[in-house]
């Protein structure tokens, strides 16, 4: 998710690989006016190949994020032009700009794609030009910033803060609150989709097959429970203003620069120890899920509906770490024990209208060991997948 304002951290300050200084604290500036693309063909055009089976650099792991399957394809066709992704600076946005954009010209629609953010690095906004996207400047704690946006009939809401909550609870409850409060108003007569995460569950048994998008609400930590209120946010707008509203719960996206998957590989790679008291987990490839944030707004409906986002089994962290042992011929080292009960997410109500996540854990796996082995670029952001009490 990308960062509004304020001190740096892991979910705000994930930023596109391209960006390499923070946010600006504070910035409550104009929005700048729409940048348009450097052209209106992208790099990336052309017929769509299969995924490779190793991936070797930067270059090519961002084809593979931004390469639209078929079904993306005929989907796009229904978006109306524009499409505005707000908070489109975090890890996630720029790849999933991009999709969309390559979607469309495949599928021969002349949809603009705007992305929305603070842009405190402009290398991020320069890639998504030269990809492309149309870009505005814009700060979503300013009320003014976002009614100064363009109309869009078909929204997609990326903004959050997650860590950094410890040190600044206020901010993250300003981000998580405030912001989506703007956007429901100014969007009232949109289709919306809004990212939110799978931590507004609570830890749920190992044999529970994951959270359902109708479990209580009753998370740790003062980050969970302001994710909880920026659904109650969309919620309470959805139902107000007639809005078509989905709410997608993410556990763990992956790609090979950061992620849970990347996170145990390194240690491995390393000799770390690996702690498995958090012993379980979901995670999905990133394509993967931008490609199902996408579609899902035709899942947009009034009142709100609430879906889950992340890889339909269950995987064991010691599992994981062995399979990793071996790709590196390196002795793994644990230390505690799994616990009886993980932050899980059952997909099965997205599944069944989506379909499956199309990219296998075996392939991810094989992917990140072949990443970690070669050096590939890390962008030290941890998940910390670690953590069972809620605090970030």
């Amino acid at each position: 998710m990308d960062f509004i304002s304020g001190p740096s951290g892991p979910e705000a300050g994930t930023r596109h690989p391209s960006q390499r200084s923070g946010p600006t604290p504070g910035d409550a500036r104009k929005p700048a006016g729409r940048s348009r693309p450097e052209a209106d063909s992208l790099p990336f055009a052309g017929p769509v190949s299969p995924l490779p089976d190793l991936i070797q650099d930067e270059a090519e792991l961002e084809d593979c994020l931004t390469r639209p399957r078929p079904v993306l394809v005929d989907f796009i066709r229904t978006v109306s032009s524009p499409l505005l992704i707000l908070g489109a600076g975090g890890k996630m946005g720029p790849t999933l700009a991009v999709l969309a954009r390559r979607a469309a010209q495949l599928a021969n629609h002349r949809l603009e794609v705007i992305a929305v953010s603070r842009f405190s690095d402009p290398a991020s906004r320069r890639w998504l030009e030269s990809h492309g996207v149309s870009t505005i400047g814009a700060d979503l704690l300013s009320r003014d910033d976002v009614q100064r946006l363009p109309d869009a009939a078909d929204v997609i809401y990326l903004a959050g803060m997650k860590f950094g909550t410890r040190e600044n609870p206020g901010l993250t409850w300003a981000v998580n609150t405030l912001a989506p409060a703007h956007v429901a108003e100014r969007y009232a007569g949109s289709r919306v989709v809004a990212l939110s995460t799978g931590n507004v569950y609570p830890l749920v048994p190992i044999d529970s097959g994951g959270a359902r998008e109708d479990a209580a609400l009753t998370p740790l930590g003062e980050y969970a429970n302001a994710a909880v209120a920026r659904e109650r946010i969309f919620g309470y707008f959805a139902a107000k203003n007639s809005t078509r509203t989905a709410l997608i719960r993410l556990s763990y996206a992956v790609d090979l620069r950061y992620g849970v998957l990347v996170d145990i590989a390194r240690k491995v790679h390393a000799g770390e120890p690996i702690d498995v008291t958090a012993g379980y987990f979901n995670c999905i490839w990133q394509g993967d899920a931008n490609e199902r944030i996408l579609r899902s707004l035709s899942r947009a409906t009034c009142p709100a509906a609430a879906y889950n986002l992340t890889s339909p089994e269950v995987i064991s962290v010691r599992t994981v770490a062995i399979t990793f042992g071996e790709c590196f011929c390196r002795p793994v080292r644990f230390v505690g024990a799994e616990a009886d009960t993980a932050l899980l997410s059952d997909t099965g109500r997205l599944d069944r209208e989506l379909g499956h996540p199309p990219t296998s854990l075996d392939t991810l796996i094989r992917w990140t060991a072949n990443w970690v082995r070669n050096g590939g670029r890390h962008l030290n952001k941890p998940t910390h997948f670690e953590v069972r009490d809620g605090r970030y």
